[in-house]
């Protein structure tokens, strides 16, 4: 059984690069442009939420980030922050998030975060 990335960035250009990659490795994706789906738990829990952390509109992935590791049917699943923000890391780890890479990034990275945290869960 393949495993199950959600993705929420609300840049086409960076979901259709997350997609490529990942679907290429064997991982299923599903991607949001927004947070507002994950915020109302309707989606089927996958191996690894991918949060980007600017997002348009009034939400953040910070904040969605916080929601998930709240949330007793989500708090185990691991959560990796994606961002070019400076001090990502440590805001990515005050919100909860079990991992974050930076922007730019190779696939290689992007592959390497992905399975050490699908390990983890």
């Amino acid at each position: 059984m393949k495993k199950k990335i959600v993705i929420v960035d609300d840049d086409l250009g960076i979901q259709d690069i997350f997609k490529f990659i990942l679907e290429r490795e064997g991982y299923e994706t599903t991607i949001y442009s927004e947070g507002k789906t994950l915020f109302q738990n309707k989606i089927e829990e996958p191996n690894v939420y991918l949060l980007d952390k600017q997002l348009g509109g009034m939400e953040d992935g910070l904040e969605i980030c916080r929601h998930l590791k709240r949330d007793a049917a989500t708090r185990n699943i691991p959560v990796v922050m994606v961002s070019a923000t400076p001090g990502i890391r440590d805001m990515a780890k005050a919100a909860g998030a079990n991992d974050c890479i930076e922007k730019p990034f190779t696939k290689n990275e992007l592959i390497a975060i992905i399975e050490k945290n699908i390990k983890r869960a």
